[in-house]
């Protein structure tokens, strides 16, 4: 009996674990979700240091970026979650003993972007660096980062989409999935598509975590062959939040747990995805047309 299983590609998955292991002095578990976000941020730092000397800045500058942006971001990650999640907070008691539960997911990545601007304005200040220069060699790093860490989401079984039978679809044991049958990410569309395997009820679904991750691989790719051809100075982050807010966009529309904008009754994820790529544009737009007045 398979636990996570992709039917339409053969490929399935047996008893796939939310606990990575247990620390036994203090008997604490180690999360898988929590490990692929640490993953990802070695795997970022990493990739970031190979530009940096690459290009004869300074590691320790942006190893003190990576000291600041991290509790910057995991704030930002995490305060974006707890205003806009379904149940919301209601004061601050609430929030706060609610902020440090991370074992149960719940990091919303524009929070996180918010975060590190913030921290790479502070570090260009603090190291008279600009701050183009500083963003367009962390905006690669990042997406890579939200690359490896989307796979906490297939750990914790959340971020995905509605009921689906296309080629790649996943088939969950609802067993394990945290919440069932209660939680609002799950429909009446999934429920009336499940199905009982060995007595054992599935629902199947977009697999939207996966496919942000597959676009945002892509995505860093594109970003990392540009980088070295860039026009202008902050041309790689810009084109970060283009592509992004892009993908984000329209795969925001297939998931099942959006995060309302108050009482709009819009997705305010796609608000962000959606501001932040037309700004974006607007501002790429605008540096090509000074990058060609400045040739001529």
């Amino acid at each position: 009996m398979y636990d996570i299983g992709f039917p339409n590609l053969g490929i399935y998955f047996e008893n796939v674990p939310r606990v990575m292991f247990t620390i036994p002095v203090v008997d604490r578990p180690v999360y898988w979700y929590g490990f692929m976000v640490v993953a990802g941020i070695i795997a970022a730092y990493f990739l970031g240091v190979w530009w940096i000397k690459k290009t004869g800045q300074k590691v320790e500058d942006y190893t003190d970026l990576l000291l600041l942006g991290l509790p910057l971001a995991l704030i930002g990650l995490r305060t974006h979650f707890l205003i806009f999640m379904h149940d919301g907070v209601t004061n601050l008691q609430t929030f706060f003993a609610t902020f440090f539960r991370f074992a149960d997911g719940g990091l919303a990545i524009y929070g996180g972007i918010i975060g590190s601007i913030i921290a790479v304005v502070i570090i260009s200040k603090w190291k008279k660096i600009p701050f183009t220069t500083i963003a367009d060699t962390a905006a690669p790093s990042f997406v890579l980062g939200q690359v490896i860490g989307r796979f906490g989401n297939f750990f914790n079984r959340e971020a995905f989409g509605g009921y689906t039978d296309s080629l790649f679809a996943m088939s969950m044991n609802t067993e394990n999935i945290p919440g069932f049958p209660h939680g609002s990410h799950i429909t009446e569309e999934m429920l009336a598509n499940s199905a009982l395997i060995d007595g054992h009820q599935f629902i199947q679904v977009h697999p939207t975590f996966l496919y942000e991750a597959f676009f945002n691989l892509i995505l860093m790719f594109a970003l990392l062959i540009y980088r070295p051809r860039k026009k202008f100075g902050g041309e790689i982050v810009l084109f970060y939040l283009l592509g992004y807010g892009v993908i984000r966009f329209i795969i925001e529309s297939l998931r099942t747990d959006q995060m309302m904008l108050f009482n709009t009754g819009l997705p305010v994820n796609q608000v962000l995805a959606a501001s932040f790529a037309v700004v974006s544009a607007a501002l790429i737009i605008m540096g090509h047309i000074n990058h060609r007045r400045t040739k001529r």
